[in-house]
């Protein structure tokens, strides 16, 4: 054998040898993810989705009338005033008006939240200063709603917003000056208006946080239209006799028939 033959042969016999072994080499794994206990928070679980209310499609009608029983109270005198801006005005106190033995000026609402109650007002709810008094005297509001107040009297009036004893706002109001627009607030339940220059001067806006509400004229009656059916308190309420509350059930088709009796003997 020659040289150049054997070394032929011993480089194929590496070449052998070395092949299988880069052949049978395993592939790298690749690397593990954390266990949450390697210092990793496990993920939060998904909440469960809120249940999605079912949208209100009964409605009905909640009517009915308000009564005074027996005679009422004699209104008070009140005073002629000087100002030449007040003449024509009412010279007697109109807290407690009644006529053929039905209540004017009570405001009937259903208390509390109405579960698919109408959407928010943006209208404003208007308070006019005519004659030295406010028209009207009584009216609801929805929370949030705008009031606005005009003064048609060719007179200085000042409004002073109050609730209870506490003054929400003062706005002086001159003869011909542009209406005042006020938010109602929200927290506010029964706001009343006054005036400082003419004491007699008396309103009220009573707030709720729906529009289901209506005030009485001088035939008592009242009628909620398009309330949703359900169970419901209902309550009237009068500026110097009181409130009175009755438990109604809405259905459709079938409208809600209450009664509210007052006396001299209520007192608010």
């Amino acid at each position: 054998m020659t040289l150049r033959t054997l070394g032929l042969a011993v480089l194929g016999v590496s070449g052998l040898a070395i092949f299988p072994a880069c052949k049978n080499e395993a592939p790298a794994s690749p690397p593990s993810p954390p266990s949450p206990g390697a210092g990793t928070a496990a993920p939060a679980p998904t909440p469960p989705a809120a249940p999605v209310p079912e949208p209100v499609t009964s409605r009905g009608t909640i009517r009915g009338v308000v009564k005074f029983n027996g005679a009422p109270p004699e209104a008070a005198e009140l005073a002629p005033s000087a100002d030449p801006a007040c003449e024509g005005m009412l010279l007697k106190d109109q807290s407690v008006l009644v006529k053929d033995g039905k209540l004017q000026n009570v405001l009937v609402r259903v208390r509390g939240p109405v579960p698919g109650a109408a959407a928010a007002v943006t209208a404003p709810v208007v308070v006019d200063q005519q004659k030295c008094s406010y028209q009207p005297r009584v009216q609801g509001a929805v929370a949030g709603q705008p009031l606005q107040i005009k003064n048609s009297d060719g007179t200085m009036h000042n409004v002073r917003g109050m609730l209870g004893t506490k003054a929400l706002f003062n706005v002086a109001q001159p003869p011909s000056a542009p209406p005042v627009t006020k938010p109602v607030p929200a927290e506010v339940e029964l706001l009343q208006l006054k005036c400082d220059v003419h004491p007699w001067m008396r309103a009220y806006v009573a707030v709720s946080p729906h529009p289901y509400f209506v005030t009485t004229r001088e035939e008592g009656v009242f009628a909620l239209e398009g309330v949703p059916a359900g169970s419901y308190t209902l309550e009237a309420w009068h500026e110097t006799l009181g409130t009175k509350t009755a438990e109604v059930t809405v259905k459709e088709g079938a409208p809600a028939e209450v009664s509210f009796d007052f006396s001299a003997a209520d007192k608010g």
